[in-house]
C-alpha cells in the first residue's frame, strides 16, 4: 500500500535519476532489506515470544549501537555529552518500563524473541549509519520508494511462510483501520522523519530521541486509558529529557 500511495509523487525522480539509482542500488537495496524486510517483521515476530518490557530494553540499545557503527565508519565523533545523555536517557527508560521496580528488571527472563530484538536493533542501527555516510542525492519520498520496493521482494517469502502454517489475514474493519494507521504514520511519515532527522543532526543524536518511545506510550496510556500518572513517570521523563537535552549539546 505504501508503494502504492509514493509511486505518483516518486516515479517522475526515479526516472530522472534512473542512472544514480543504478550506480547505489546496492546499497539502497541492503539498506531495504534492513529497514522493510528485517526490522519491520522481525519485531513483530520477537513480540510473539517476548515481554514488552524486554523489547522496550532491547530498543533502548540502539542508540549506543549508533554510535558503534558510526565511530567504525568514522562518521561521527562521540563525545562526553552524548554519552553522558545516553546513559541517563537508558535510566529514564528503565524507570518507566519497570515502573521503579529495580526487581522487575533483576527477575527479567530472556527467551528466543529478545534474540530476534537482538536482530532488530543490529539491523535498524546499520540502516541509520549507512543512510548518514552515503547522504543520497534523492528525495526522502524516493528513497524510501525505492527501499520498499526491495523490502518487499524480501517479505514475499516471509508471506508464504505465514500462509503455509496458517496465518492467514483476516479483512475487517479493525483491519483496515489498523492498516492506514501503519501505512499513513510508522510506514510513512516516521521514515520520512527519520531519515530528515539523521540528514540534519547525524545519526548518534538523532538515535537519542528513540529513548522518548516508552514515555509516550505511557503518556497515550494515561490519555486514553486513563491510567494513573505516577512518580515514576515524572522521574523517569526527567531522565530522558534530560538525557536527550545534554547528548544535544556541543562540546565548544
Amino acid at each position: 500500500m505504501v508503494w502504492f500511495i509514493l509511486i505518483p509523487f516518486t516515479i517522475r525522480e526515479i526516472v530522472a535519476k534512473k542512472k544514480y539509482i543504478k550506480e547505489n542500488f546496492f546499497v539502497i537495496g541492503f539498506m531495504g532489506i534492513l529497514s522493510i524486510s528485517t526490522f519491520n517483521s522481525v519485531v513483530y515476530f520477537s513480540l510473539n515470544f517476548t515481554q514488552v518490557i524486554n523489547a522496550v530494553l532491547m530498543l533502548a540499545a540502539i542508540p549506543p549501537m549508533i554510535i558503534i557503527f558510526s565511530s567504525i565508519m568514522k562518521i561521527e565523533k562521540t563525545n562526553a555529552f552524548q554519552l553522558s545523555g545516553l546513559l541517563l536517557s537508558i535510566i529514564g527508560v528503565g524507570t518507566i518500563i519497570s515502573n521503579a521496580d529495580i526487581q522487575k528488571i533483576i527477575a527479567l527472563s530472556f527467551n528466543k524473541g529478545d534474540i530476534w530484538m537482538l536482530v532488530c536493533v543490529l539491523s535498524w542501527s546499520l540502516y541509520s549509519t549507512l543512510l548518514k555516510k552515503n547522504k543520497f542525492k534523492l528525495s526522502q519520498f524516493s528513497l524510501i520508494q525505492i527501499m520498499v520496493t526491495v523490502g518487499l521482494i524480501f517479505l514475499v517469502p516471509q508471506f508464504i511462510y505465514e500462509q503455509s502454517i496458517g496465518l492467514d489475514i483476516k479483512i475487517n474493519k479493525a483491519f483496515i483501520f489498523i492498516l492506514l494507521y501503519v501505512v499513513i504514520f510508522p510506514a510513512i511519515a516516521a521514515y520520512y522523519c527519520w531519515q530528515k532527522a539523521i540528514e540534519l543532526i547525524g545519526p548518534n543524536r538523532s538515535s537519542m530521541f528513540i529513548q522518548l518511545m516508552p514515555l509516550f506510550s505511557a503518556l497515550m496510556a494515561i490519555i486514553i486509558f486513563k491510567e494513573k500518572f505516577q512518580l515514576f513517570h515524572f522521574i523517569g521523563a526527567s531522565f530522558i529529557i534530560s538525557g536527550i537535552y545534554l547528548s544535544n549539546r556541543k562540546i565548544v
